[in-house]
């Protein structure tokens, strides 16, 4: 059976709050809550000793009661004193934004790397938190008056210290690790990086519809032994960036990534932690933010996205807009305006369409030419036939003539048989 709670959050000036309380209610469902009342207070800034004002605490402990619930949410992360605060006057639980979101992130996490990430950043997030008495004393040594009145305590350390010396030493050690696991990453981009094969990155507000995306392009375009990514409509399905390389009829190829979702207000700890699983999107050629149109917020769903590339610093990357889940908006789908898709990631005709839009993005530096090629120089026609656009064929007294569209770079290197640009 869920947990019972009650979210609660600040109006403060310049917000939506119908918004925010919707998102942490969504937030709340992931994590197997059942949101039973929300409070909510208007204030030009929060109470520095308890967030919310006093009658508003007052009227959380009687809603409490009412309806018997141990456990309040909070829609922002609050300061260590002040949980204390509020805990000690109220008798109840209370588990802020950030610590809802790393619950989330924790129950999410698969893969080793996943893992290592979330519990680093609750680490982060523990560490200030702790609260331990400071005159307790572990391995003390305590002296009886020795002639100057002094006591001598020895060398123990607070139960504070030892505590916040053992999450140092671990935070040390998964960063020590992830840093390996982010340098065998960096060697697998390079080596494709080598290949010139292109990257796309898929970017957005968490639940938008991305997995749903890439694995309707994967079972299009994957290799056979291309899998199929995790997709649920939750927030935070996968946490894990999946990368899955495309192959086109055309032999255009490129490699396309499922990145994790964002959300508004995402801890800072968990946006550093992740930051090299966001590392595809950093090196992408192009980025598809895909948007969920019929969600009413979506405008700034796309902003809170905005805001999350530039914290980790993925700026200047051309940028396309997918907006999904047409079918649930009830809008016209697919269609196209410039660089401005609006689609259903489940009709292949969408697919088709955002296919076009990305290839034709990323494969701007191909170019179309007629070559004839020598009888003896079977390979060059061969190499042709394997990794160019193939459009026309013909065989002639002087050899075989090719028209195709194929990388600048191969184009320049078999310059010398062009007959027609």
């Amino acid at each position: 059976m869920n947990e019972k709670i009650i979210i609660a959050g600040l109006e403060l000036p310049d917000m939506n709050i119908d918004y925010a309380m919707d998102e942490l209610k969504s937030l709340a469902v992931a994590n197997n809550m059942d949101v039973v009342d929300q409070v909510t207070q208007k204030l030009d800034r929060p109470n520095a000793a308890t967030y919310f004002g006093k009658g508003k605490v007052d009227d959380l402990i009687q809603a409490a009661t009412a309806l018997e619930v141990d456990t309040i949410v909070l829609n922002d992360e609050l300061s260590p004193s002040q949980l204390g605060n509020l805990e000690k006057e109220t008798n109840l639980h209370f588990v802020d934004r950030t610590g809802l979101i790393l619950e989330i992130f924790a129950n999410r996490a698969h893969s080793r790397e996943a893992k290592l990430q979330v519990e680093l950043a609750k680490l982060q997030y523990q560490l200030p938190r702790l609260r331990t008495s400071s005159t307790q004393r572990l391995d003390q040594q305590t002296a009886g008056n020795t002639g100057g009145g002094f006591t001598n305590r020895g060398s123990g350390e607070t139960k504070l210290e030892l505590n916040r010396r053992t999450i140092r030493n671990k935070i040390t050690h998964i960063n020590k690790e992830l840093k390996e696991m982010s340098t065998s990453s960096d060697i697998q981009r390079q080596q494709r990086d080598k290949k010139d094969i292109p990257s796309v990155a898929l970017v957005g507000y968490t639940n938008t519809g991305k997995s749903t995306t890439m694995n309707g392009l994967v079972r299009l375009y994957g290799r056979n032994d291309e899998k199929q990514v995790f997709e649920k409509d939750m927030l935070f399905a996968t946490l894990d960036t999946s990368v899955r390389k495309l192959v086109f009829p055309d032999q255009k190829e490129l490699i396309l990534s499922d990145t994790v979702g964002f959300v508004s207000k995402l801890p800072h700890q968990l946006v550093k932690a992740f930051r090299s699983t966001l590392a595809e999107a950093a090196k992408a050629d192009l980025l598809v933010q895909v948007v969920d149109i019929s969600d009413p917020h979506y405008r700034e769903m796309m902003q809170t996205t905005e805001d999350t590339l530039n914290e980790i610093g993925v700026t200047d990357i051309p940028m396309v807009y997918a907006f999904n889940k047409a079918d649930l908006a009830g809008v016209a789908y697919p269609t196209l305006d410039g660089n401005q898709l609006t689609y259903s990631a489940k009709q292949l005709q969408s697919l088709e369409m955002i296919t076009a839009l990305i290839k034709k993005q990323v494969f701007k530096n191909y170019v179309e030419a007629k070559f004839l090629i020598p009888f003896d120089e079977g390979q060059v026609v061969d190499f042709l036939n394997g990794n160019a656009d193939v459009k026309e064929t013909n065989y002639t007294e002087l050899g075989t003539e090719i028209t195709a569209e194929l990388k600048e770079r191969d184009y320049n290197r078999l310059s010398r048989y062009v007959v027609q640009k």
